[in-house]
């Protein structure tokens, strides 16, 4: 028998059992992981309070871990039983010991690159990878805000930003993680609990603002971010951490400088094996390169995954948390 978590009903942290499951083999084009380490991320709480629908109760949860693979299926020749692997865009169920996965999700880990370093960053270092080399490709001297600055993707967004050349403005909420989002390569900050966003911005890019603000907060930021922007200017929402930006007039674009925006996400970048491989490569180079360098601030046991969960809502976390099976 093995251990997982799961949740039968939607709610609070309350909702998480650990329970015995029995390992799965895995079928073709799949392969069975036994986990070395977890990812924790925000959007596994949105599937645990229901505001992202599971198929089916009770559920597993988590999308995104790292460990040894110790069972192939039927038509997988990328890889093999011992090969040490990790995924960001697992089907539910990561939190467990083990854990099975489409092959096509799956990649071989580099040397330099070990499972409690993946395990804290795939999700985070692909999705900031998108943000600042697809969904807009900063190519150096531009201004961004990114909001959520000592977090788990703003550490890596400000360490990645900083290796182009890029001037970050982090938001945080305390001198702490002000301290950690400029060690970390953020151009300055801004603590929202004390100091206005727009007026800092406006007076740090000296009445400029900026080229493209980045927003995984939601609702609570919608307004403050669109007036952080330049004229014709993008913004970046890909994320819900204080509720989803709903009823909005798409009318307020236009009357704040013919703004850009969208919402994207991993799977609507890394929706290929091919574009998928391509950005582990840009990950893992800069992971291995030492530009990008994980902060895996909190471990917690699997056992204690609602624990975790309530503090990374809690906005008690800096860089990453794993979870240990």
């Amino acid at each position: 028998m093995a251990k997982r978590i799961e949740f039968s009903r939607t709610g609070g942290p309350e909702v998480l059992e650990f329970v015995d499951a029995s390992p799965v083999e895995p079928q073709a084009g799949e392969v069975r992981i036994r986990h070395q380490a977890v990812g924790l991320n925000f959007i596994d709480i949105y599937f645990r309070t229901g505001l992202y629908p599971v198929p089916s109760l009770p559920s597993g949860l988590g999308t995104e871990g790292a460990g040894i693979v110790e069972a192939v299926g039927d038509g997988v020749d990328h890889l093999a039983v011992g090969d040490r692997v990790a995924y960001a865009q697992g089907p539910l169920g990561a939190y467990a010991e083990q854990h099975v996965v489409p092959a096509d999700k799956v990649v071989v880990l580099p040397d330099g690159v070990d499972c409690e370093t993946a395990a804290a960053s795939m999700l985070k270092g692909l999705t900031v990878q998108y943000l600042l080399r697809q969904t807009y490709r900063l190519e150096g001297g531009e201004t961004i805000l990114f909001h959520a600055a000592a977090g788990g993707v703003g550490s890596i967004a400000c360490q990645w930003a900083r290796a182009l050349g890029v001037k970050l403005i982090g938001t945080v909420s305390s001198p702490e993680k002000a301290a950690l989002a400029r060690d970390n390569g953020a151009w300055a900050t801004i603590d929202y609990t004390r100091e206005d966003v727009v007026e800092r911005v406006r007076e740090l890019t000296g009445g400029e603002m900026c080229d493209v603000v980045y927003d995984s907060v939601g609702k609570d930021t919608w307004e403050t971010s669109l007036d952080c922007l330049k004229k014709r200017g993008l913004m970046v929402s890909f994320g819900n951490a204080s509720g989803p930006v709903e009823g909005v007039n798409i009318g307020i674009l236009n009357q704040k400088g013919a703004l850009y925006v969208t919402r994207p996400s991993l799977n609507g970048y890394a929706d290929t094996r091919e574009r998928l491989e391509s950005m582990c490569a840009d990950l893992f180079t800069m992971l291995e390169s030492g530009e990008v360098k994980i902060d895996i601030a909190q471990r917690f046991p699997l056992a204690e995954a609602g624990k975790a969960q309530e503090a990374l809502a809690g906005r008690q976390t800096t860089g990453s948390t794993i979870l240990l099976p």
